[in-house]
């Protein structure tokens, strides 16, 4: 009988306590997972065993998390408790406010210090400081019909984006070396390398070109082959009336492409133009060498002289990406310098000519002005995600970055983002920067490598203050290389064509490259890696050698360093070496 009131009094006392908590866990869970199933059903999917598992471990979670704010809900309802809970969120927004008023004020004032310093030494923070002065239209090579073809289909005169481009532009300076046609991947020849010692090997692109005719109607090619220089001439004729138009429109004294550098987003000026610039550069490269192997020495001049115009043009765009461009333009110049020298095409005249033309780069104040230009891409990106709340690689690439990237651009301290505005620009201004010695002319790799240690080191220890800045610093090591390799080899260029003078003077190379100045050579450079002479040498074949010690600073006896296939040649390790044999190249002595 107590068994049975008992059990009675089960069913029919109220359901409260653990009990009432259970039955409202069963029925979320089974209302959860009924729903969850004819979500299931109702978009026509199979349900299978996952499926289920998923729906019933989903309803579980929906429930426990309806109970527990139903029980907080009804917790907050008492005025004690209620009371309690605000003075603790009062208080926390108190400590936050606090947090950001404080960082916040540490981190502008710290960054106005900062800058305040450096502004007093002559350095600039924004691009617009680093922006090249205006140029009137009529003088302005970047404003002619041909090169402004360039640019046009994406940017306005003054450089304001056109969105969506204008699909009607035809790109007038683009001009492909190959065609892309199926079949022809593996036919394209491998490019000249001076610093290699290699031609350029125009019986190949002959080859090359014959195969793209039956393919394509892109390229006129003879009906018999003839004489490859002829024939690759040919093929390239197509672009004559191009570059002869780019040819008048390099008269003009100036230039000055309509970038927009007073945007607030600098990270979103567009260069559309320098892919075309070097697209005509490798154009004029191989017709300057096929020139030299039809004796047509002036024509050649001629092309050579148009690419150093061409890669002056974008001289003083203060960007890493066009002075990097700028200096493949400029090696690019060197290979029909480096065969007319090696088979004798160039006369006197001509060779003073060229002279002219390497006196006037200057890759270490080019150096200085494209790092000064990435530092104020960098803080125009920090600058930009502090105001926008947006995050960095979604402000460049437009692409959806990870979870943790929003959360600290929506959520960090303004005082934050200037901190890493700091720690972004202090190893420019400390480290980088200086490397580029314009008073002595000098590059230290030893100093570009202390700089990539100590910066390297400071990264690695993430902080608040540089988790951005580790985002954004760039390899400029990688750029400071190429300066120094690029201003060594226009002092080489210069170097050898005084050789070459005296060779024609003569019948002989010197004995020492000191007998050229200041007859032939109004100085001689010294080498850009360690202030030291040049490298010089007459071999026993009536040649010579001439040379830097290059980026590892070690003689090596005028050898270059290849890369691991032993074919292309690594500026980082070896010489840095013009010769005029195009033989493979033989060890010297190493001199101290």
């Amino acid at each position: 009988m107590n068994e049975e009131g008992e059990g009675k009094r089960f069913w029919t006392r109220p359901w409260k306590g653990v009990r009432g908590l259970l039955l409202w866990f069963v029925l979320l869970t089974s209302l959860a997972f009924l729903v969850v199933v004819y979500i299931d059903a109702f978009t026509d999917a199979s349900i299978r065993l996952d499926f289920i598992v998923i729906g019933f471990l989903v309803a579980v979670v929906f429930a426990i998390v309806a109970i527990l704010a139903f029980l907080l809900i009804r917790w907050l309802c008492c005025w004690r408790n209620f009371r309690r809970v605000l003075i603790v969120v009062v208080s926390l927004a108190v400590l936050i406010g606090l947090f950001y008023l404080v960082e916040d004020w540490r981190g502008i004032s710290s960054w106005t210090k900062f800058k305040r310093e450096w502004e007093a030494k002559g350095e600039h923070f924004d691009m617009a400081s680093l922006a090249p002065a205006a140029v009137p239209d009529e003088q302005n090579f970047a404003m002619t019909p041909i090169v402004a073809s360039s640019y046009a289909r994406m940017l306005t005169p003054d450089g304001h984006r056109i969105d969506p481009p204008n699909t009607n532009v035809v790109n007038r300076l683009e001009m492909p070396l190959e065609v892309q046609v199926e079949g022809l991947e593996d036919s394209l020849p491998s490019p000249g390398d001076w610093l290699n010692a290699v031609k350029i090997d125009l019986a190949a692109w002959q080859r090359y070109y014959q195969k793209a005719a039956a393919l394509t109607n892109m390229f006129p090619i003879p009906s018999h082959p003839g004489q490859p220089a002829a024939d690759v001439l040919l093929a390239l004729s197509i672009y004559e009336p191009a570059i002869e138009e780019l040819r008048q429109a390099s008269l003009r004294p100036a230039s000055r492409f309509p970038l927009d550098y007073d945007t607030d987003k600098p990270f979103g000026i567009l260069l559309p133009h320098v892919a075309g610039l070097k697209g005509c550069t490798m154009i004029l490269e191989l017709s300057a060498c096929a020139e030299l192997e039809l004796g047509q020495s002036q024509k050649a001049l001629d092309d050579v002289r148009l690419i150093m115009r061409l890669a002056e043009s974008i001289r003083t765009e203060p960007n890493l990406i066009s002075q990097l461009v700028r200096i493949a333009m400029v090696n690019l110049a060197l290979q029909p310098v480096w065969e007319g020298l090696t088979e004798h095409k160039w006369s006197d005249r001509q060779l003073i000519t060229l002279q002219e033309e390497f006196k006037r780069p200057d890759f270490i104040a080019d150096y200085r002005l494209g790092v000064r230009g990435e530092m104020a891409w960098e803080l125009g990106i920090l600058d930009c995600v502090r105001r926008h709340r947006e995050p960095a690689y979604e402000l460049v690439s437009r692409t959806e970055g990870q979870l943790e990237g929003r959360l600290f651009a929506w959520l960090a301290p303004s005082g934050w983002f200037y901190q890493n505005q700091i720690r972004s620009a202090r190893p420019f201004v400390e480290f980088y920067l200086p490397l580029g010695n314009v008073e002595n002319r000098v590059i230290s790799p030893s100093a570009s490598r202390r700089a990539d240690k100590i910066v390297i080191s400071g990264i690695n220890h993430v902080t608040p203050y540089n988790l951005l800045d580790r985002m954004l610093l760039p390899a400029v090591s990688r750029a400071i290389q190429k300066s120094a390799s690029a201003q060594a080899c226009v002092d080489l260029a210069s170097v050898a064509c005084a050789l070459e003078r005296y060779r024609l003077a003569h019948g002989d190379y010197p004995e020492a490259i000191t007998s050229l100045a200041p007859q032939l050579i109004d100085s001689l450079p010294h080498d850009v890696v360690n202030g030291q002479p040049l490298k010089y040498r007459r071999t026993a074949d009536r040649q010579f050698v001439l040379y830097s010690v290059g980026w590892n600073e070690t003689d090596d006896g005028g050898v270059s360093g290849l890369k691991p296939d032993g074919k292309a040649m690594d500026p980082t390790k070896g010489d840095w070496v013009w010769t005029t044999s195009s033989a493979p190249q033989t060890p010297g002595p190493p001199k101290p």
